[in-house]
């Protein structure tokens, strides 16, 4: 009898299952902890934080890796080989709102947005889904481009300290803040002739800054990136593809010989622990940061549509209207999650894609025995304080890899742009990388404009894709063909 299981369907052995699901979870890992580091550190909130942060994506990536894979009910899950982790492109605009308002106040915000974002997306799923034609190659290319080249910035701050804060180039030097202390001490005294010091005195940090720059630190960050470059040179398949993984881990172990990674906050976290909704902070709802968190999302689910038409074209099962809205929708639900969760938007982890196309395993049980390994991994405290206990050095050069790749993607994706016969392609992109680079370049550039609409005008990446989209509707009109955004899909593996 001929065995009529599609392969999307079929239901490996539990050991084939098992080593698979983990190969998904490994190639996706690093990506999946670096945003809550990232906006955990941006948001200054204490290590335990971070560490229950990490715990809530894991277990969040799990979830609804499980709904998207398996399907839940006629309106969730596109029910293929699909892997659901945070997506980069919402770091940029967390990061702004952090930096804005840091601590838990400043976590509730983004958490409000988050949440706000992912009822609004399961709305607009099925208007979504047809949108694909406004984002083609041209856009999608540039957009990513620029949300790679947004986050570096990220991965070299991590290699050198943070160019604000308590590891700023220059410190205040020690003997001008006594002086001023005393001085305002002596003009409060009773009796004193010395008028008061003006409210609003500041010093100009003018010391250097001996914890910048250290060159141990940029030492590991080095070995880290030459590590993952020799792995990925002369390691094989699935050694090659935890390159990133392997060097971190080389990275980790040469620091804590050195003295500079503890492991104090990984025996004090306990081996078990629920992952339970609002731990962090309560959502506060600002209409604005749910906008411009709706608008990422809105790039998200762009992005998503083209990866799960590729995806279906890959594993002979075509992707109609109703299963892509399902997909997207999904999306919008894993956001929704994540917000109660305390962590983050959710979209389609395109590696995983690619490594659906490298392995020729086609089965969604793969990654529904993926779902199931992230979601233990979130209920394990330790290996999230293990994760968060990692000096930022460590993490650098990693991330060079891991953010450079990203706008390697898009870099690929342009390639294929057709800007010899068609010369408006090219202003497209000229002018939304530079509008992009705006706020990464003049950050004070809005202190003019209403504070209303700071948070749409300080993301590089939302600039950049309004941009790209406006100038490819007025130069190139919008094209009803999508095959060449499937094509451009294909080629964000790296992403």
């Amino acid at each position: 009898m001929q065995n009529t299981v599609h392969p999307v369907d079929e239901r490996l052995a539990w050991g084939r299952l098992s080593a698979l699901g983990l190969q998904h979870v490994l190639v996706m890992y690093a990506g999946a902890v670096a945003v809550p580091l990232i906006v955990g550190r941006a948001l200054n909130l204490t290590p335990d934080q971070v560490a229950m942060l990490i715990s809530a994506d894991l277990f969040c990536c799990g979830l609804v890796t499980l709904i998207q894979a398996l399907g839940a009910t006629q309106w969730f899950g596109i029910r293929l080989p699909v892997m659901m982790g945070v997506t980069f492109a919402a770091v940029a605009p967390m990061v702004s709102m952090a930096q804005s308002t840091g601590g838990t106040a400043g976590a509730g915000l983004i958490f409000g947005a988050v949440i706000g974002a992912g009822v609004i997306s399961i709305l607009i799923a099925p208007i979504v889904s047809r949108l694909l034609r406004f984002f083609p190659p041209v856009v999608t290319g540039t957009i990513i481009t620029v949300i790679g080249i947004s986050l570096m910035r990220v991965g070299i701050n991590w290699i050198f300290g943070n160019p604000v804060g308590p590891t700023a180039p220059n410190v205040v030097n020690p003997e001008h803040v006594k002086w001023l202390a005393e001085a305002q001490a002596a003009a409060g005294a009773p009796g004193s002739a010395l008028p008061p010091v003006p409210k609003g005195l500041a010093l100009v940090p003018t010391v250097p800054n001996p914890r910048y720059a250290d060159l141990t630190g940029i030492g590991i960050s080095a070995l880290v990136l030459v590590s993952i470059l020799l792995i990925a040179r002369f390691a094989k398949g699935f050694v090659a593809n935890i390159s990133v993984l392997l060097g971190i881990v080389i990275g980790g172990v040469v620091a804590t010989a050195l003295g500079l990674m503890n492991f104090d906050k990984v025996a004090k976290a306990s081996w078990f622990d629920l992952v339970l909704p609002f731990e962090i902070a309560l959502p506060v709802f600002d209409p604005i940061l749910i906008l411009t968190m709706t608008l990422v999302m809105i790039v998200v689910m762009i992005e998503s549509t083209g990866m799960f038409l590729a995806l279906g074209d890959m594993t002979d099962r075509p992707v109609d209207q109703a299963a892509l809205t399902r997909g997207l929708r999904t999306d919008g639900l894993g956001t929704l999650l994540g917000g109660i969760f305390n962590t983050f938007p959710y979209t389609s982890f395109s590696q995983n894609v690619g490594l659906v196309a490298v392995t020729g395993v086609k089965s969604r049980f793969v990654c529904v025995a993926g779902g199931v390994i992230l979601v233990l991994l979130g209920l394990l405290p330790k290996m999230a304080a293990l994760v968060e206990s990692l000096p930022t050095v460590v993490l650098g050069g990693a991330g060079l890899v891991m953010f450079g790749m990203v706008a390697a993607t898009g870099i690929r994706i342009l390639s294929a742009v057709d800007f010899k016969d068609n010369r408006y392609n090219a202003m497209i992109v000229a002018v939304s990388i530079g509008v992009g680079m705006i706020p990464l370049i003049a950050p004070n550039f809005r202190q003019w404009m209403p504070h209303s609409i700071h948070p749409l005008i300080e993301s590089g990446i939302l600039l950049a894709s309004i941009t790209a989209v406006v100038l490819n509707l007025f130069f190139n009109g919008a094209s009803r063909d999508t095959s060449a955004a499937v094509n451009a899909a294909r080629q964000a593996d790296a992403h």
